[in-house]
């Protein structure tokens, strides 16, 4: 009946037919503009065909439709509302026109249906899903909320409370919570899904379900009590408010526009949703945080790129040395199917290092993440041994010793020997050069750095770090194993510090130049929090470990003489000298207590000031605007003069791996992102007031042509 190349209408026998989606140009099933055009075409071939008494809705591909195709939102995003408002009225015309047809639609769901996908799923008359689908509004993950109906249907269809959640929690759910909520009308085994909606339309074709009745309810206003409505909207919406914070305006406004429109018909709610997605698409976050997708996209392109040159995966891992890190590698690695030998020269570190993957591993089962069978089999792939028996057959040798350059070619020599020359080695250096390491080697070509964060089981980031002899084919083979471990990858050049603590000590420096200044740590942690940041740096300084800080900030120092050297007595060396390395041995900037519930908190201790007075100049307060400034110039221009180096190889992969390196505010878009936000002229400018501090605070020259020329980085 109709031939697209995203979709196609088919008869299935005499008064049904099937509306199948399956994009010939894509891998998988997206609502962007060539779809929209061809739903709009095949509902025009619906609306006039005669005898159709029935309609079921599949998919061809493993993802029923993944949403609406997000490239295409940078366009429409910074056209005119009346422009915007087109996009958007193109497929929701289309969604009113399918829940208008003269015949019954049920749609099988055979996998994920997000966004736009979920919102056609709602415009249809009954959905069918299956046990392994998942569906879902992700857009205020986006900065915006659902624009083709999400928040007018799915209030219709379901409790007003439980719509309100899925909305605004912006998550994917799976079958059996979408069946218990209502937003679907069964769920089967993958098998019998066609079979069951078939079933279901047939009892609608019949009469023996009333799909006009769930229609009219879709179209009209909400049937509640008025006054009782009132109150539950406000505590819903309170709710959402703590939730959200003050940074993410989305799923407030989704709340706000699913109250506002409670009393009105379909169509006057589609223009609240309209307005209300308008206001968004013109926000800083929605910007910075499609830019925030689209860089993932590419990191992950780059990252399979660079994995397709690898001539085949790793079969058998080893990591030397244990303790909390080794063992956290050697857990993400058994974790992902491989088997591990884990050896250190102490028993001690052994059992320390089988004591983390242990306890990560219970805490998935606690969570109904795995069964304790699955743990088990995990935790025994994972062999720890003192001796090197065995580590021939290791094809991927990851080194994470402690963080000394003369331990580390001692070890990497020594197990270079033991295997064969077609064996990886990786080294997990925070900071010591690969190139410098490289040279205890007899095969440097087969050596790089495998920059692991931790704790590696939560941190997504891994950085394959390229020295003046790896090969191309080490770094593939290092990409794929990243990849096969679970984690993002991302290939920088081999420097002092690499990317993500090349670009994080300069931050750590303008913290110590405020502290010789007078400012009180708390306060600017405060600032920093209420920015963005996910903790303040003296917070994050005791969480890292002040003791492996000042390391890898004295290391990468020695890179950047000119920048980060400094001629005063720094808070955190400060804190080192006198035992003070943070959470790990309960005190450093702040002291550490065990609350009620057994968990480490963190509380003021005076003796800090009394440590530090002595060293920097009285305390005073500083306004938010200097310190945001002093903290976020050093971070901005190094990174600048890493991507001027090619130490990353773009704007995306450098903000994405402070991302998942450091945790950048996400509602930021990325130090480069947010450089574009602000304006590089007024980046200068404001930079320029605080020359007099030294290096870390002067813009690039290539900053300085970009902002004459009024250039982006994006």
């Amino acid at each position: 009946m109709f031939q697209g190349k995203t979709l196609t209408i088919t008869t299935i026998e005499a008064g049904l037919v099937e509306l199948h989606f399956d994009n010939t140009d894509k891998p998988v099933n997206v609502f962007n503009r060539a779809t929209v055009a061809e739903l709009g075409m095949a509902l025009d071939v619906l609306e006039k065909a005669p005898g159709i008494q029935g309609m079921l809705v599949t998919s061809g591909k493993k993802v029923f439709v993944a949403g609406a195709d997000i490239t295409e939102f940078e366009t429409a995003f910074t056209s005119s509302k009346e422009e915007l408002k087109g996009f958007l009225w193109a497929n929701n015309s289309n969604l009113n026109r399918l829940e208008t047809l003269p015949f019954p639609v049920v749609v099988a769901i055979n996998g994920f249906a997000l966004g736009g996908g979920f919102e056609f799923c709602l415009a249809c008359d009954f959905r069918v899903m299956a046990s392994v689908a998942q569906v879902g509004f992700p857009e205020v993950g986006l900065g915006i909320l659902p624009g083709w109906g999400g928040t007018v249907r799915a209030p219709r269809m379901v409790e007003f409370a439980a719509a309100v959640e899925w909305v605004t929690g912006g998550g994917q759910h799976k079958a059996a919570d979408a069946l218990a909520q209502g937003f679907v009308d069964a769920v089967v085994s993958p098998e019998s899904l066609r079979e069951e909606a078939l079933s279901i339309l047939r009892q609608a074709m019949a009469g023996e379900l009333d799909y006009r009745a769930l229609r009219l309810a879709k179209q009209g206003a909400l049937d509640v009590d008025q006054s009782a409505f009132a109150e539950t909207a406000s505590t819903l919406r309170a709710a959402v408010v703590r939730q959200a914070g003050k940074h993410y305006p989305a799923p407030v406004a989704a709340v706000d526009a699913m109250i506002q429109a409670a009393p009105l018909t379909r169509d006057q709610a589609l223009d609240v949703e309209f307005d209300a997605f308008y206001q968004l698409a013109q926000s800083p976050q929605a910007r910075a945080l499609i830019g925030l997708f689209m860089a993932d996209q590419q990191l992950s392109a780059v990252a399979r790129k660079y994995a397709s040159a690898s001539p085949a995966p790793a079969a058998r891992v080893a990591v030397l040395g244990a303790g909390i890190m080794g063992g956290g590698i050697a857990y993400q690695n058994a974790l992902k199917g491989f088997s591990v030998l884990m050896k250190d020269i102490n028993q001690a570190a052994l059992d320390l290092g089988m004591k983390e993957a242990g306890t990560i591993l219970s805490k998935r089962v606690e969570r109904g993440a795995m069964t304790e069978d699955a743990a088990a089999k995990v935790l025994s792939s994972i062999e720890p041994t003192l001796d090197y028996d065995d580590i021939a057959g290791c094809d991927m040798i990851i080194e994470a010793v402690v963080e000394k350059e003369v331990v580390k070619k001692a070890v990497l020599a020594e197990v270079e020997k033991l295997v064969p020359s077609s064996t990886v080695l990786a080294s997990n250096t925070s900071s010591i050069l690969i190139t410098s390491i490289a040279t205890a080697l007899e095969r440097p070509e087969n050596f790089c750095g495998m920059h692991f964060f931790n704790p590696v089981h939560a941190m997504p980031l891994v950085e394959v770090v390229r020295g003046e002899k790896t090969s191309d084919e080490t770094v593939a083979r290092a990409v794929a194993h990243v990849l096969a471990m679970g984690k993002k990858a991302v290939v920088v050049k081999d420097c002092n510090g690499f990317l993500v603590n090349r670009v994080l000590f300069p931050y750590f420096a303008g913290f110590n130049l405020l502290m010789r200044d007078g400012a009180d740590f708390e306060q600017i942690d405060r600032v920093m929090e209420d920015w963005g940041w996910p903790m303040g740096p003296a917070y994050l300084l005791d969480v890292i470990g002040i003791d492996v800080a000042v390391h890898a900030a004295d290391v990468v120092a020695e890179g950047y003489p000119d920048r980060l050297t400094m001629d005063f007595a720094q808070a955190s060396h400060l804190m080192y000298e006198n035992k003070r390395f943070g959470q790990k041995n309960g005190k450093g900037f702040y002291a550490y207590e065990r609350n009620d519930k057994g968990r480490t908190v963190k509380v003021s201790d005076p003796e800090t000031w009394t440590l530090l007075a002595p060293h920097v100049a009285p305390r005073r307060e500083f306004s938010d605007e200097e310190i945001i400034a002093r903290m976020m110039i050093p971070m901005c221009t190094e990174m600048v003069r890493c991507l001027d180096e090619e130490i990353t190889g773009s704007p995306a992969e450098g903000d994405m791996s402070l991302l998942y390196g450091i945790g950048f505010p996400k509602f930021r878009g990325g130090v480069l992102r947010w450089l574009d936000e602000i304006g590089l002229s007024a980046f200068c400018t404001m930079a320029d007031r605080y020359s007099h501090l030294g290096g870390l605070y002067q813009p690039t020259q290539s900053m300085r042509d970009m902002a004459l020329g009024g250039k982006r980085y994006y």
